[in-house]
């Protein structure tokens, strides 16, 4: 018979791996998803839509016909629009985001070898390259 796995298991499970990290960063995602759309929807694109004469790209549509039980079937292009702003300004959040959390370390002080002409680390005495004295 197995053995069922208990809450200390899982938690090593969660804190052992990036499982965690995954899961808030999923849920944070999904709440900056959400609050990105509603700026789009709500504060971008209306004064876009105002200042373009009225023009409401929620309604913008292509209307192909009607169906068989009468309901328009159509290509709701305004929507496409609002949905790839929607992506552009979630993208940018993000490379913002990653810019700003994830930082590279500087480049530690290199010294050049007078012969070969590599970069070698300061404190060295011989050339990791051609073995030459430094």
């Amino acid at each position: 018979m197995a053995s069922r796995p208990s809450a200390g298991g899982f938690r090593a499970f969660l804190t052992k791996t990036n499982a965690l990290a995954l899961a808030v960063g999923v849920i944070i995602g999904a709440a900056t998803g959400a609050l990105v759309t509603s700026l789009v929807n709500n504060v971008i694109m209306p004064p876009i839509g105002w200042a373009l004469g009225g023009i409401d790209f929620a309604a913008m549509k292509i209307v192909l016909g009607t169906n068989a039980k009468g309901e328009e079937v159509a290509i709701s292009y305004g929507l496409f629009i609002n949905s790839l702003i929607s992506f552009v300004i979630l993208m940018l959040v993000v490379y913002l985001l990653a810019m700003w959390f994830i930082r590279e370390e500087p480049a530690a002080p290199t010294k050049e070898c007078p012969f070969c002409r590599e970069a070698n680390a300061e404190a060295a005495s011989k050339c990791k390259f051609c073995a030459s004295a430094i």
